[in-house]
């Protein structure tokens, strides 16, 4: 499993206002790298769109995109995806990685057993949680992404070796 082309960092929700503003839903850690003259892709076929503006707003963020001066126009948009390109996101200092970096990873304990791969990533108030599902049957582990559980991270070896908590 290679890295995914694009990374949704927000939602269009609807049009605000009468000049074209649309109020996005904001799906990254990093709002402030979308900025005038950032360009994003939109909707399933990734149409590629130029911020005109943004603004912070008590439910997300208010953006403009060049071309869509109306609310009638920003409609047009209305529940889309919006993604930046995944090879254009910075590099992260050492032992930083983006979520998306691991899906897919081989997940096994300190005694190097198998116990199945990472497929999702959910995201809780409190830390994340990692769902790992086994290769041979239905069987999911959730493992929460702390550092008494996950050991290491390997990203040559595409492996993450956990230390399963007292519960399990």
């Amino acid at each position: 499993m290679g890295e995914p082309a694009y990374i949704a960092v927000g939602k269009i929700r609807r049009p605000h206002g009468v000049k074209g503003e649309m109020l996005m839903e904001v799906l990254t850690d990093f709002p402030e790298r979308l900025t005038r003259g950032k360009i994003v892709y939109v909707g399933a076929t990734y149409q590629l769109h130029t911020i005109q503006s943004t603004r912070n707003h008590a439910a997300g963020m208010l953006v403009r995109m060049e071309g869509y001066e109306d609310p009638e126009k920003a409609g047009e948009l209305r529940n889309a995806m919006v993604y930046v390109k995944t090879s254009e996101l910075p590099v992260l200092p050492d032992g930083e990685f983006y979520l998306h970096q691991i899906i897919g990873f081989k997940v096994v304990d300190e005694r190097k057993i198998l116990l199945g791969f990472l497929v999702e990533i959910l995201e809780t108030g409190a830390n994340d949680v990692y769902l790992v599902k086994s290769e041979h049957n239905d069987d999911e582990l959730l493992l929460p992404a702390i550092e008494s559980v996950i050991l290491d991270v390997n990203f040559d070896t595409r492996e993450m070796v956990v230390r399963l908590p007292e519960w399990f």
